[in-house]
């Protein structure tokens, strides 16, 4: 296996940099998926973030690593909604001016979490490449420096720091379980765990309407994927054709991709509230779809990712009121 492009030693200083601007969230076992397994299943409740995902972990280290002049000339990235509000939270904390470009297959809950941030939010196209120009023009006539939500050596860093917690809370672990869209969060979880413990399985999940990561895997190269409505919104977008860092990491690092069902994401939205009392939204519960659907069968003891709990309350009260809730349009 090739060295990560970005290695434990910038996750540790990473970690160090944004000690005590974030949440160590907590973890605890599910006694009910931990009977479909017949393993103890660990849930890392990184919803409970300050901004309700993990993203602000990796813009906070991005934000503090930038230089006086980059803060002065303010911040830009393109968003499905968590990246942008962690990047805004961030950037609001550091007294720096951000502005989010996203799509108009966004939520509107997630735009409002960001304008509530402070941030300037603005709509562009039906994709996050259509939101990409917009983000392309301010750097390059405001001078803006942008952080994108994935690809960027400073992000992957910022999200491995989730994956050191996740090796010291459960040193048992001998599966993670973790969402995989552009890849920034998984490529540096693995990182991170791999070095701690190189036994450990790195098992992503992803949905199957728009599988971004997954198709450019099976493909041997970033290529395009159609970006669909889902549940799991968070998980849209492609990687980037020009993609540098987390399309090689995922590949070398990561042990399997797995895709489920948009029925089985609302089953596991239901579980994560009726029994795991746990609100989460679609790009978060897809780990417990994984292992109630049996797609995901641990030999052994596992961790469970819950990402984000940036859900519009109306569309869960649906979902656990058992209504059949189809989003996709089709």
């Amino acid at each position: 296996m090739h060295e990560p492009a970005i290695g434990i030693e910038q996750i540790e200083a990473a970690r160090q940099r944004i000690e005590g601007r974030l949440r160590r969230t907590p973890v605890v076992v599910s006694p009910s998926l931990s009977d479909i397994a017949g393993h103890p299943v660990h849930l890392k409740l990184e919803h409970h973030q300050i901004t309700g995902s993990f993203k602000l972990r990796g813009a906070t280290n991005a934000v503090l690593s930038l230089s006086d002049s980059q803060k002065k000339n303010g911040v830009v990235g393109v968003s499905t909604g968590n990246h942008g509000r962690g990047l805004a939270y961030a950037a609001r904390e550091a007294g720096v001016k951000c502005i989010i470009c996203m799509s108009s297959l966004v939520p509107q809950n997630k735009i409002d979490g960001i304008k509530a941030q402070g941030a300037d939010v603005r709509i562009i196209g039906t994709s996050q490449d259509d939101a990409q120009i917009e983000v392309d023009r301010l750097v390059s006539e405001d001078g803006m420096t942008m952080l994108p939500p994935f690809d960027h050596p400073d992000i992957i860093a910022g999200q491995g720091t989730l994956g050191l917690e996740l090796v010291e809370q459960v040193r048992e672990a001998e599966t993670a379980i973790i969402q995989v869209s552009g890849g920034g969060l998984i490529s540096g979880a693995a990182a991170a765990l791999k070095a701690r413990n190189p036994a450990i399985r790195v098992i992503g999940v992803s949905m199957e309407r728009g599988a971004a990561m997954y198709q450019c895997i099976k493909a041997g190269k970033p290529v395009h994927v159609e970006e669909l409505s889902t549940l799991a919104d968070s998980l849209g977008g492609g990687i980037g054709l020009d993609n540098e860092y987390t399309f090689a990491m995922v590949r070398d690092l990561v042990d399997e991709i797995v895709l489920v069902s948009e029925t089985e994401i609302a089953a596991a939205i239901r579980h994560g509230y009726w029994l795991e009392r746990q609100i989460i939204e679609g790009s978060g519960a897809v780990g417990i779809a994984a292992i109630m659907s049996g797609k995901v069968k641990p030999a052994g003891p596992s961790i469970v990712l819950l990402s984000g709990g940036n859900i519009d309350m109306k569309l869960h009260h649906r979902i656990i009121s058992g209504e059949d809730v189809d989003v996709t349009g089709d």
